[in-house]
C-alpha cells in the first residue's frame, strides 16, 4: 500500500515508477499530460487539488524519474500502470480520478478496462480519438526547429494567439516563449518522451465509451487548439453519464479562468 504521505519509487505493473502522495481529505488520483515531470514546480500538488484532496500522482513511464522500459508503449500500458497505482492506494475502495490532456486519454482507457476501480472521473482538455476526433498531433511538432516548435505549440495551446496578437503583444509573447523554453528540462528522457507521443497518436476509445456509467465531468477551454471544444462535445455525446463545462481559456484553461478549479474541486467533492 502507498503510505498516506509519500514521495519515492514504487513497483507498479512491473516498472519502477516515481510517485508522490500529499494532502488530506478524499483521495484523488491525478494522471498528468504530455511530457509531465513531478520535478517541475509548481505542479498539481501546488494547485487547489493539492489543497482539497489526499492527492496521488506519478511520473508516467519514460518520463520524469520513472523507468523507461526498452520497447514501444501503448495506451493500454499507460492504463495498466495507472491501475497498478490505484491498487496501491486501495485494493477495494473505488476512487476519484482526474486525467488532464494526455492523462485524460489514459484515464479513458483506465476507466474502460477497470471501471470497478473508479468512483467518478474528470476528463480535462482531452479527446477520444476515432470518430470523436484525435487531439492535435503533437508528434509532428518534434521535427520543427526550436523557435518554430514553440511558436506553433503556443498558438495551438490558445487559438487567440494569432500572428496579429503576437505582433500587438510582443512583451507578453516573449514571456510565454521564455516559459516554454524553461519548461522542457535538459535532462528529460527524449526516448521516453517520443514513445509517449507515438502511443498518443494511436489513442482511440470512442466506440467503447458508452460502457462507462460512472459520473464524468468534461472540462475544457473554448480556445483550445489541442483538444478543441468539438472534441469535448463528442466525448460528452458518447458518455452516458457526463456533463461538459467550457471555460474562457485554451489548453491551460484552469490557469486562465478562475472558475475552473473551484468547479472541478466542488464537482469531485460531490461525486
Amino acid at each position: 500500500m502507498l503510505e498516506q504521505e509519500f514521495s519515492g519509487f514504487v513497483e507498479a505493473n512491473g516498472l519502477r515508477l516515481y510517485a508522490e502522495r500529499k494532502g488530506t481529505g478524499d483521495t484523488l488520483l491525478y494522471i498528468s499530460g504530455t511530457g509531465a515531470d513531478l520535478r517541475n514546480t509548481p505542479n498539481q500538488f501546488d494547485s487547489p487539488f493539492g489543497q482539497h484532496f489526499d492527492l496521488v500522482s506519478f511520473d508516467q513511464r519514460g518520463l520524469g524519474q520513472s523507468e523507461n522500459p526498452p520497447r514501444d508503449y501503448t495506451m493500454v500500458d499507460y492504463a495498466n500502470d495507472a491501475a497498478a497505482v490505484l491498487d496501491m492506494i486501495s485494493e477495494s475502495e473505488t476512487l476519484r480520478v482526474i486525467g488532464v490532456s494526455f492523462g485524460g486519454m489514459v484515464a479513458q482507457e483506465l476507466a474502460i478496462r477497470y471501471p470497478h476501480k473508479i468512483r467518478s472521473l474528470v476528463l480535462a482538455c482531452t479527446s477520444s480519438g476515432g470518430e470523436g476526433q484525435p487531439s492535435y498531433p503533437l508528434h509532428e511538432l518534434e521535427a520543427l526547429e526550436t523557435s518554430e516548435r514553440i511558436r506553433r505549440n503556443l498558438q495551438i495551446t490558445d487559438t487567440r494567439r494569432t500572428d496579429q496578437w503576437i505582433a500587438d503583444n510582443p512583451e507578453s509573447w516573449q514571456k510565454l516563449v521564455t516559459l516554454s523554453l524553461a519548461s522542457r528540462r535538459a535532462d528529460r528522457d527524449e526516448e521516453g518522451a517520443v514513445k509517449q507521443l507515438n502511443a498518443r497518436k494511436l489513442h482511440d476509445t470512442f466506440d467503447r465509451l458508452e460502457a462507462l456509467t460512472m459520473p464524468v465531468l468534461l472540462a475544457g477551454g473554448r480556445y483550445d487548439g489541442i483538444a478543441p471544444p468539438e472534441n469535448m462535445r463528442a466525448l460528452c455525446d458518447a458518455l452516458p453519464n457526463a456533463e461538459l463545462r467550457l471555460y474562457d481559456g485554451g489548453h491551460l484553461f484552469f490557469l486562465q479562468d478562475k472558475r475552473a478549479y473551484p468547479d472541478m474541486v466542488n464537482w469531485l467533492l460531490s461525486h
